[in-house]
Order: structure tokens, then C-alpha cells, then sequence
């Protein structure tokens, strides 16, 4: 079993392991496995090496809270030196001369770039495949998709070939993937951290946050990340937050699987167990919340699109990017489905602080070649299998995945915690009692022993 973030980074700060020696780990595990995950875009073993190297000589290693850490960063934000893929060959191949800030952030506490994680044709969709890259498989079943649009990076980590890997969230996108492979995965509220993704962060619904194996690595990167030290440390909370159980779907007539539905509910009994007010309270979305979050989807990849090849796009974004095209021609998005929302969601939580919501309303998509599909079943299915994500992208408020539990079909479960803005720290130290209350396995069972 591979360390946790926390515990590499400790090792490697103490001098008790190298960092150019986990490297070299991780690249064996990559080696190893990922022939069979297509988890990365490029694996940058060299440049890696001499990340690590500087890591290990570093005057004040001490004191970096990411000493050492192989880390996996998605194909869509700059990375010094590489150029960015965004799962599409419509796009330049110059190299980036510059990190994106997040990415920066990572590297000046300690973290090491291991390589670029694939993603779905401009983060569209929500499978990881593309014309580009070919298909990303999930670690607990090589049939079924990590889910998307940060899929590799899902991989990666349930693989257990890195330890935590940087995502980004504009419809689902960090969270999504973490329940789809059983991981711990947080979308910050806006501002958070610096979002600069794509062409205007999809109206402002996308955020950078992490993926990992603990609650304790979350909130390690996020700290990171947000550059927010105290997020790091475990919370005391003052009292308990008052919990809000809601399993019903977003949109009318879609389906929640009873499993998925059922480990919210028994997340809120674990936590009533634990003395928090726990309520089955259904929260009643508003009519405009979808087609507002729709779309901003659709016209955030017209922004992206605009800049590119569009004759070299894969059939279902093509047509994605054109109908954003025809919703920013007749002067959308408008705000009034966000404010409505929001309104709606504020007076929501004026009765609890914390809600629980499934992450998933059915099991994860097959491993199929989707970008090859119409794009009417991309978006059906994108929609019915996860829709439970999108609102608090459209609201900017932050939400995570947590794991609870694992399906009959092998596949593990997940519930959505969502807080009100600057509820970063109670979602993790909430999450914190789950982990300690139903402890969850770190890697896909197939890559647990040898995993070191």
C-alpha cells in the first residue's frame, strides 16, 4: 500500500525517505499499471527527477507541507514546459511557458509533477475518453469509467500509482470522479482558490481543488492550494453543525439507484450516532436551476472551442460548443437561474449547515469509446448517471465527495457534502467523523498488495 500524502510528505521532511526515491517509486507503479488505466496523457519521468532532486536539496525542506509528494496534475492548466492537451487535437502543441498559479502553489511547498492526467475533449463530458488520448479505465473495475472530466487523475490516485492529484470541477468534475473510484475529492467555493481555467472558468462554475485517499490529504492540498494553512489541521468543532439529509434528484424523473440514496441516509444515522441533528429534509430545486447550469456547460465550451480547431473536434463537443454558440448569440447565460438558486439554496440552509446528498444517482458509465457517440447520448447519460453535482458549481458554493461504503456490483459508493460559502473547513472536519466512523479502503482492491 503506497503512503498517504501527508505521510510521504512527513517521511521526506524528517529525512526518514527521499524524495527522488518515492519518485522513482510512483514512476514503477506508473509503469506497471497505467498501460492498463490510461490514467496519464505524459508521465515527465526526467523533469520529475530533477523536481525531486531539488526537493531533496532544498535549504528549508522542513518546512514544506508537500515535501516530496509525487503528484499528478490534470491536462488542463498550464504546467511550465508541457504543453496542454485539454483531451482534444484541435489544440497548439507549444509548450507552456509558465505554471498555472494553482500548480505553482504545489511546487513551491515541495510537491513533485509527475505527469499531465488525461481528460474528456475540453473537460466536456462525463467520461474520460477522447480521439485524443483513447479510454481512461477505473481502477475498481476496468469496464466502467472513472467518470469525468478529471478522470485520470481519479485513476491515478484509486490506482494507487500516486498518492493525491490536482483536479478541476465545473459541472462535477472533481466529485464525480472521487465517487466513481472511491476517493476524497473537495470543489472549493468560488474564490477560493484561483480558478484561470479555460476561457472564464465556465461563467465562473469551475474551480481547481484535489483529489486524494484521506480526508487528511484533502485538506492538506486544499490548504495548499488556497494558500490557507489552517485548512490543513483537524477541526474542532465548536458545536455540531445541524445535518441535512436530501436524496432526491435534481431534476424531475431521473432515477436514484437505492444504494446510492441509501448511503446518504446511513451517512446521517452514523452522524446522529456521533450526537449531531441529523434531518431528512428534501431540498426542492428551482425550475431555472438546471437549464442556468446547462447553460453556462454548454457556453463555457463555446468560449473554449473559439480559440481552437474546431474542424478537429470530436463530433458531440463540435455540436456542444455550436448550440453554446446559439445560447451566447441570444445573450446568454443570464444570471437570473443563479440568483434564483442561490436564493433557494440560502434559504435552505438557513434550517441545517451541512447537507448530505448521494453523489451519484446510477453506477459509473462503461469504459466505452463515448467521443464516438452522438451527442445526445453523451449528454443523457452524463446527466442521468450524475446529477447531483452541477447546482453547487452553479451556486459557487463548496461541496466534496466522501466515500461510504462500496455497491453490490463491487463499485464504490460516495455522498455529496455541500456547505454555504466559506464552509471549506466544517464539509472537511464533517467528513473527518464519517472516515473515522466508516473507514473506507484507499486503493481499488486490485491494487492494494504490491502497491508499494
Amino acid at each position: 500500500m503506497t503512503m498517504t500524502a501527508a505521510e510521504t510528505a512527513e517521511a521526506v521532511r524528517t529525512g526518514a525517505r527521499s524524495a527522488p526515491e518515492l519518485l522513482e517509486q510512483a514512476l514503477h507503479r506508473i509503469a506497471t499499471h497505467d498501460g492498463d488505466l490510461r490514467a496519464f496523457r505524459t508521465v515527465r519521468a526526467d523533469q520529475a527527477r530533477a523536481e525531486a532532486e531539488r526537493v531533496h536539496a532544498h535549504p528549508d525542506r522542513a518546512r514544506l507541507p508537500l515535501a516530496g509528494i509525487p503528484l499528478a496534475v490534470k491536462d488542463n492548466v498550464p504546467v511550465a514546459g508541457e504543453y496542454l492537451g485539454n483531451g482534444t487535437l484541435a489544440g497548439d502543441r507549444t509548450p507552456q511557458q509558465a505554471d498555472h498559479e494553482v500548480v505553482a502553489r504545489l511546487r513551491r511547498a515541495g510537491a513533485v509533477v509527475v505527469g499531465l492526467t488525461n481528460v474528456p475533449e475540453l473537460c466536456v463530458f462525463g467520461a474520460t475518453d477522447s480521439a485524443a488520448t483513447g479510454i481512461t479505465r477505473n481502477p475498481w473495475d476496468l469496464d466502467r469509467s472513472p467518470g469525468g472530466s478529471s478522470g485520470g487523475s481519479a485513476a491515478a490516485v484509486a490506482g494507487g500509482l500516486v498518492p493525491a492529484a490536482h483536479g478541476n470541477d465545473g459541472m462535477g468534475s472533481i466529485r464525480i470522479p472521487a465517487a466513481c473510484t472511491g476517493l476524497v475529492g473537495i470543489k472549493p467555493g468560488l474564490g477560493t482558490v484561483p480558478s484561470q481555467l479555460g476561457n472564464g472558468s465556465w461563467f465562473d462554475m469551475a474551480e481547481n481543488g484535489p483529489l486524494a485517499t484521506t480526508v487528511e490529504d484533502c485538506a492538506l492540498l486544499l490548504s495548499v492550494m488556497a494558500e490557507r494553512p489552517e485548512l490543513a489541521g483537524p477541526r474542532d468543532l465548536d458545536s455540531r453543525p445541524r445535518i441535512g439529509i436530501s436524496v432526491k434528484a435534481p431534476l424531475p424523473g431521473l432515477p436514484v439507484d437505492r444504494e446510492y440514496a441509501g448511503a446518504a441516509l446511513r451517512a446521517g444515522d452514523l452522524l446522529a450516532s456521533a450526537g449531531f441533528p441529523v434531518e431528512h429534509a428534501e431540498l426542492h430545486y428551482p425550475t431555472m436551476a438546471g437549464p442556468a447550469a446547462l447553460a453556462r456547460w454548454f457556453a463555457g465550451a463555446e468560449r473554449d472551442a473559439s480559440t481552437l480547431d474546431r474542424s478537429r473536434l470530436d463530433g458531440p463537443v463540435a455540436m456542444h460548443a455550436r448550440l453554446g454558440r446559439l445560447i451566447r448569440a441570444a445573450g446568454g447565460p443570464r444570471p437570473g437561474g443563479r440568483t434564483a438558486w442561490q436564493q433557494a439554496a440560502r434559504r435552505y440552509f438557513a434550517q441545517v449547515d451541512v447537507l448530505i446528498t448521494p453523489t451519484l444517482a446510477q453506477l459509473p458509465l462503461p469504459a466505452h469509446a463515448w467521443h464516438t457517440r452522438s451527442w445526445a447520448a453523451n449528454v443523457l447519460a452524463s446527466i442521468r448517471y450524475a446529477p447531483f453535482a452541477a447546482a453547487w458549481n452553479l451556486a459557487g458554493w463548496p461541496a466534496m465527495a466522501v466515500p461510504a461504503g462500496v455497491h453490490p456490483s463491487g463499485l464504490p459508493l460516495s455522498v455529496q457534502l455541500v456547505g454555504p460559502p466559506g464552509g471549506e473547513a466544517t464539509l472537511l472536519a464533517v467528513a473527518r467523523h464519517l472516515e473515522r466512523l466508516n473507514p473506507w479502503p484507499r486503493v481499488a482492491p486490485a491494487y492494494r498488495a504490491g502497491a508499494t
